[in-house]
């Protein structure tokens, strides 16, 4: 998709209003792109995917500190940068609190997760308390939200299912995650 870019900087602009389609021009012009760079980063296909979905949710986010002296290009690559940066802090950190000699006690009692009639319990309640919020959900989030974390589908299989653009399905899941965070929270 070629813009021009005046184009570009109306689309943002749009997108600094709250405009949904500009939202989606923008994730459709340049998703390969930072896929492609995560890709070349990671090595890891689910990764690159994640890291990118992390990076145009976080972009849509924050859009309003989007500077225009600079690329939007360049901004989206930062923050996927530093999205993939955080995660391998993650990973390191996990790693090195898995290997201490001091967490033996801890890995013994983590081997034993089978869960008592209180975690069952407790667990039962959220599950309950999670449908009650997913379904004050519109229908095309709830739809969205079961297939995906319900019926274990792939975002390809989703797309075909709905009829939709893999993209369009990446953002209303994205959306719809947001806002049944928000639901939980209590907003």
């Amino acid at each position: 998709m070629n813009t021009t870019p005046e184009q570009l900087k109306e689309t943002i602009h749009k997108a600094k209003e709250g405009n949904q389609m500009a939202f989606s021009s923008l994730l459709d012009r340049f998703w390969n792109e930072v896929y492609n760079f995560q890709l070349g980063r990671t090595k890891n296909e689910n990764d690159a995917e994640d890291i990118t979905i992390q990076t145009f949710s976080r972009a849509f986010d924050k859009i309003q500190t989007f500077d225009e002296a600079y690329e939007f290009k360049t901004w989206l690559f930062t923050i996927s940068k530093n999205i993939h940066v955080d995660l391998l802090r993650k990973r390191k950190r996990n790693i090195l609190e898995q290997s201490s000699p001091g967490n033996s006690d801890a890995i013994k009692k983590v081997l034993d997760d089978a869960p008592t009639a209180e975690d069952q319990l407790i667990k039962d309640q959220n599950l309950a308390s999670l449908l009650g919020h997913i379904r004050n959900l519109k229908p095309h989030y709830r739809e969205v939200i079961n297939l995906r974390y319900f019926q274990e589908l792939s975002y390809a299989a989703i797309a075909e299912e709905l009829g939709e653009p893999i993209n369009n399905v990446k953002v209303k899941l994205l959306r719809a995650k947001k806002l049944l965070a928000e639901l939980i929270k209590g907003k």
